[in-house]
């Protein structure tokens, strides 16, 4: 089949872009608070947009933006790694970016990337440093509670699969709610399984065998006794894994 030719279009050629499709496109998510700066080399002198004030816990007018004002509110932890890395980019004059965080005036820990790129004179000389920061807190926030959720999510999932298994043995043994969680705990002991684990693998040899049906003693039974440890590699054996990757057939 005949492929067809790519179009290329000149400038004057290229479709305008609407407001609010691009708009759509480019606005998507948090909002962020994104500041400006700029630092002449040779007098050291700073400039910074009142977004930088405002994420490093100042009002604009505060403080005189300087090395020192920036180094009283970088996090301890973080501290000699960014110096490290913006030294070099200083020096190089190439474009960079990096991540750290800051603590603002009330103490608080803040996540922020600044981006960056110098600009030479006519001898070549890196002269000014000017870029971006940017406040990255609330999508971190947004982070920890989506992961905080699916733990809970995880919980409730697990804590079902339990208070089924119980519901099945009460059933099938005759037994009151607390005679069926003993009986659970020890299925779980025996196979060296949390009780969590041993009620989600219950619950799924059950699912397979269509049910309880005239047997309900025996395969209940069955499904407690299959009850297997899950085998999960060791840190290092993961990072083997991922760094061998799929295999590849021979050539």
């Amino acid at each position: 089949m005949a492929s067809i030719p790519a179009t290329t279009l000149s400038p004057d050629q290229t479709a305008p872009v609407r407001p609010a499709a691009l708009a759509e496109v480019l606005a998507v998510g948090t909002h962020l608070l994104v500041g400006q700066y700029r630092v002449e080399l040779g007098t050291g002198t700073w400039w910074w947009s009142d977004e930088v004030y405002t994420m490093h816990g100042w009002a604009p007018g505060d403080v005189q933006p300087s090395l020192d004002a920036l180094r009283s509110r970088k996090h301890p932890d973080d501290r000699a790694r960014v110096v490290r890395a913006a030294t070099e980019a200083i020096r190089s004059g190439r474009p960079f970016s990096c991540a750290h965080r800051i603590v603002d005036g009330h103490g608080k820990a803040r996540s922020v990337v600044v981006t960056g790129q110098g600009r030479r004179d006519a001898r070549g000389r890196v002269v000014e440093i000017a870029g971006y920061v940017v406040d990255v807190t609330p999508t971190h926030k947004e982070a920890l509670e989506r992961e905080s959720q699916r733990a809970v999510t995880r919980a409730f999932v697990a804590q079902a699969a339990v208070e089924q298994v119980k519901g099945v043995l009460m059933a099938v043994h005759g037994v009151d709610d607390v005679a069926a969680g003993q009986l659970l705990a020890e299925a779980a002991g025996e196979a060296g399984v949390p009780v969590q684990e041993t009620a989600s693998q219950v619950m799924r040899a059950l699912s397979k065998a269509g049910g309880v049906g005239p047997t309900a003693e025996a395969t209940v039974a069955g499904a407690l006794a299959a009850v297997r440890p899950v085998a999960r590699p060791r840190p290092h054996e993961a990072q083997l894994a991922r760094r061998r990757g799929p295999a590849r057939g021979g050539g």
